[in-house]
């Protein structure tokens, strides 16, 4: 009885092993996240594009957009599950965020165009704008994360 009783055990052990689900928890996706984009935005910091890197420049730009854009959808689809209170308190906040999103496009699609006299000044102002954007989409992170469990 005893080596069937132990069998019976490590059958257990081993289908509660092979069901739990080794996913990474939100904290965990989150701070990977967050490490990646500190990375990417150090070198994005880094790197002083030339007017003949305007592509480049841009390229680079727009692609972190759209992963601001898309992590802004998973923020409100979140804020959609939350209470109502919380609903009414991040609205405005995420739609602060997505017009900002939506100027940093516009401008961005105004920095391809950019004339060599210009270039400076527009590339200046572009990386402000991700910047301010950046900080904004941080804070409501944060803010998702203290006040709506996952």
């Amino acid at each position: 009885m005893k080596p069937r009783t132990l069998l019976l055990s490590c059958l257990a052990l081993a289908v509660i092993t092979a069901g739990c689900d080794q996913q990474p928890t939100t904290s965990e996706k989150i701070a990977k996240l967050q490490t990646e984009t500190k990375a990417a935005e150090q070198d994005f910091k880094e790197q002083d594009y030339t007017f003949a890197q305007k592509t480049e420049f841009t390229a680079k730009l727009k692609s972190q957009l759209a992963e601001i854009n898309r992590e802004l959808d998973v923020l409100a689809a979140k804020i959609e599950k939350s209470s109502a209170a919380a609903k009414a308190e991040a609205q405005p906040k995420l739609q602060a965020l997505r017009d900002q999103a939506a100027k940093l496009s516009a401008q961005l699609d105004e920095t391809q165009s950019a004339t060599e006299s210009t270039w400076e000044s527009m590339k200046t102002s572009s990386k402000k704008a991700y910047n301010e954007l950046k900080v904004g989409f941080t804070q409501a992170r944060q803010w998702v994360s203290e006040k709506i469990a996952p």
